[in-house]
């Protein structure tokens, strides 16, 4: 399973609110020995794959062209609609 995601510079609860009216979702990549990295994904692809078992097991997120082994780790959820708001990954 792999998914694309895309650095994102733009910061905070207003670019978060952008991103979700565009399709999008903010998340967060971290562990291991490199730096903490704030990504943007597309909410359609990963939705669709979120009731398989193997989704929370791990997978490989292309960022900006380097391929990186992750696990989710927290998913923050819309109170009341299927949308996820945010996500912390885990590098493996």
């Amino acid at each position: 399973m792999k998914f694309e995601a895309v650095v994102r510079t733009d910061l905070g609860k207003g670019a978060s609110r952008r991103l979700r009216s565009e399709g999008l979702f903010p998340g967060i990549v971290y562990g291991g020995e490199a730096a903490p990295v704030a990504i943007t994904l597309k909410h359609s692809d990963v939705i669709n794959q979120m009731d398989k078992p193997e989704f929370y097991e791990g997978f490989v997120l292309v960022i900006d062209g380097q391929e990186v082994k992750v696990k989710p780790q927290d998913i923050q959820r819309h109170p009341f609609k299927p949308k996820v708001e945010h996500m912390d990954f885990k590098r493996i």
